[in-house]
């Protein structure tokens, strides 16, 4: 089928464009140079380009907690904007399905462990990432009603974090893996972190997402959000530590305190997605962790170059 990948140039979304491709679909790639996808012209012109069956609405404005901090407006508005007016244009063009991509970060900042789908509703996100969280959120209200009002077959799937190859390597803008590997491939003595590594974390291998986002493409009709995880809790602090080891690092790691955590707690109840259409993450993290380097140090000069 003719499928449409927002944000099928960035880090999740290419890896998803790459499986799309093996299964034989006739694909359309939006990138933010050519569409701005928070300009109502520009979607439209994008949808009227593309001519869809099937949308995947990966495209998002992203980052770590320095990058929350620093744009939280901005990325209230962009993922808000982005996500009403791909529904709504899915809507206008009679689309076969629409597959959300929420966040992790849309959970209440002191949610039971492992978060569950039925509480997310239960509390307000962490502050940090809440205005990302809660504008993602308000996509699945949308979706919901779009649904029912209109039979718009919209999916919404809440994925941990993620990371592996051709993630965000810049050091402004990175989630922790990212961030942890470079500051740790580049330095010989000592590394500032930030926080004092107790928050723990799930981490998703990006293969293992792009698996979930095509099993519930494929088998999924439903209503409610389903979160896509392995159920595997490491704490920050025994995140570095074994990246240091995988990486080589043998200087110093000083936490900086006054910074910020983030959230307390991450870890997802994974068995909906499990029941529902079969998923299931294969890809343990510390293999995982051992493909990013990799990828990494053969592309170092390259990703850091683009990304100064």
């Amino acid at each position: 089928m003719r499928i449409l990948v927002t944000g099928g140039g960035g880090f999740l979304g290419s890896h998803l464009v790459e499986r799309l491709e093996t299964k034989g679909h006739d694909l359309f790639v939006s990138r933010k140079a050519d569409y701005d996808l928070t300009d109502r012209g520009d979607a439209e012109r994008l949808f009227r380009d593309a001519r869809p069956d099937r949308v995947f609405h990966v495209a998002g404005e992203v980052g770590g907690i320095g990058a929350n901090r620093a744009s939280p407006g901005r990325f209230w508005y962009a993922n808000l904007m982005m996500g009403a007016h791909v529904l709504e244009l899915s809507r206008e063009q009679g689309i076969d399905k629409l597959v959300i991509v929420g966040t992790v970060c849309a959970y209440p900042k002191f949610a039971s462990v492992p978060f569950r789908e039925d509480e997310l509703w239960d509390g307000y996100p962490e502050e940090t990432n809440a205005p990302y969280g809660v504008a993602k959120k308000s996509i699945l209200v949308g979706a919901q009603s779009y649904r029912e009002q209109y039979g718009l077959n919209s999916i919404f799937l809440l994925p941990a974090n993620l990371y592996g190859p051709r993630d965000n390597f810049d050091l402004q803008t990175s989630h922790v893996i990212p961030d942890l590997i470079r500051k740790m491939l580049e330095s010989r003595d000592r590394v500032v972190l930030w926080g004092d590594g107790t928050p723990t974390r799930e981490f998703l291998y990006v293969d293992d997402c792009v698996e979930g986002l095509v099993l519930a493409a494929e088998r999924y009709d439903g209503a409610d959000p389903v979160n896509l995880g392995t159920g595997e809790e490491i704490s920050i602090r025994a995140l570095a530590e074994l990246i240091a080891e995988l990486t080589g690092f043998d200087g110093e790691i000083e936490w900086d305190a006054s910074m910020p955590n983030g959230q307390p707690r991450r870890s997802l109840d994974a068995s909906r997605a499990r029941e529902l259409f079969g998923f299931e993450a294969r890809t343990p993290l510390r293999t995982g962790l051992e493909r990013t380097i990799t990828w990494y140090r053969e592309h170092a000069d390259a990703t850091a170059g683009a990304q100064a």
